[in-house]
């Protein structure tokens, strides 16, 4: 049977059910659960304060948990993308293709009853929360904002019929491979200041907010055409800037301006939490406080969240500036080394970027789509149970 997640109970069962299904995978991490019931609350999560609709439901068998799935729609990918979809997330089940088939029928249903012609997923709520299903690098330990599953999810999610949308790459950079990098890159970043008047500076806590805002109109540019893209919003932007102060490090958060001060570039790099959150198990008390509070002692790992260019300016090598500056950076820093993405794998430029710097691709999430004919085309009324 699957039911809508309707109480406090069910709520709890929802968090919870991932720390039993994976309690014996030393790669799974578990997440803060205080953090999910605000996520997963409309009135207090980002997605639902700003507009976002979904609904969380529960699979159970005998009076157990056996699977979870949500259903949403983003109005404001909507909006900018012009189309109907509809997305799935936070997809969590035992080895069975009926919960999976059950789960996946029950979400379509209910967006398929407010009017939406496909759906896409998974993804915790939208692309830029954790996305995909792992299909490579399960050996791996994720990294920040990064799922991990074990292999049987992408045998079911393709038995169940869910075809492909496309592929997440994450790419693995080490500071011990600089000779591995292109010497192209290198002389670019040197011309960098005297050909161009371009220079580098690290963010500071006090700045992080107002340099967000360069960051929301670099990625509001240069991402418009990617799959699942949505624009940050003022408020997006606030939100994000709170999540970064918790992991916020000044090493690793780069801005490139010109020498009157125009902002041109930014990377944000955030060390990898979680490494802390494995400790932390899931609960501030009564030591994962303590945990958190000494996470500069365990982040040995920087996942490279973002790094873009205004347009404009992208035949300038300022890209290779900040990644010369990554390189320079890991070689003084506790953290040596991480991962760049996720990148989709029909980013021609900046998969060809990362292959220059001599990356390695290292894990690989797949989204998948389904799409869903109208309800009185199928003769489907409500969803199955």
């Amino acid at each position: 049977m699957v039911k809508p997640v309707a109480s406090r109970r069910d709520m709890k069962a929802f968090i919870e059910l991932p720390f039993r299904l994976h309690a014996n995978e030393p790669r799974w991490v578990p997440p803060l659960k205080l953090e999910r019931r605000i996520f997963l609350n409309p009135r207090q999560g980002q997605f639902g304060r700003h507009g976002g609709e979904f609904q969380l439901f529960l699979a159970e068998r005998d009076g157990r948990s056996v699977g979870r799935i949500s259903a949403q729609i983003d109005q404001a990918l909507n909006d900018y993308q012009d189309n109907a979809w509809g997305m799935f997330g936070f997809l969590e089940l035992e080895e069975d293709p009926e919960v999976l088939r059950t789960l996946l029928d029950t979400a379509a249903a209910w967006l398929r009853e407010r009017g939406r012609d496909r759906m896409v997923g998974p993804m915790d709520f939208q692309m830029n929360d954790e996305s995909g299903v792992l299909i490579e690098g399960f050996e791996l330990d994720p990294m920040v904002k990064q799922p991990w599953q074990p292999p049987y999810y992408q045998r079911l999610c393709e038995a169940a019929g869910l075809e492909k949308a496309v592929d997440l790459y994450m790419w693995n950079l080490e500071v011990s491979d600089r000779e591995k990098v292109l010497p192209v890159i290198w002389e670019l970043a040197d011309k960098l200041e005297p050909e161009h008047g371009i220079v580098l500076r690290k963010m500071s806590r006090r700045r992080l907010r107002k340099d967000l805002d360069v960051f929301g109109e670099i990625y509001n540019r240069a991402w418009r055409r990617n799959f699942g893209f949505v624009p940050y919003s003022k408020e997006d932007l606030d939100a994000y800037g709170q999540e970064l102060q918790l992991v916020f490090d000044k090493h690793w958060f780069m801005v490139a301006e010109t020498k009157e001060g125009e902002p041109v570039g930014i990377a944000i790099t955030v060390p990898d939490v979680n490494k802390v959150l494995r400790k932390m198990n899931g609960r501030l008390l009564p030591l994962g406080w303590w945990h958190f509070l000494n996470k500069g002692r365990t982040m040995d790992r920087v996942r490279v969240g973002f790094l873009g260019v205004k347009p404009e300016y992208q035949h300038t090598g300022v890209a290779a500036g900040l990644y010369a500056e990554h390189f320079n950076t890991a070689a003084h820093r506790p953290q040596t080394g991480g991962e760049m993405g996720w990148i989709l794998e029909t980013n021609d430029a900046m998969n060809k970027g990362m292959e220059a710097m001599g990356g390695t691709i290292v894990k690989k999430y797949r989204v998948y789509e389904r799409m869903l004919p109208s309800a009185s085309a199928t003769g489907v009324d409500s969803p199955p149970s």
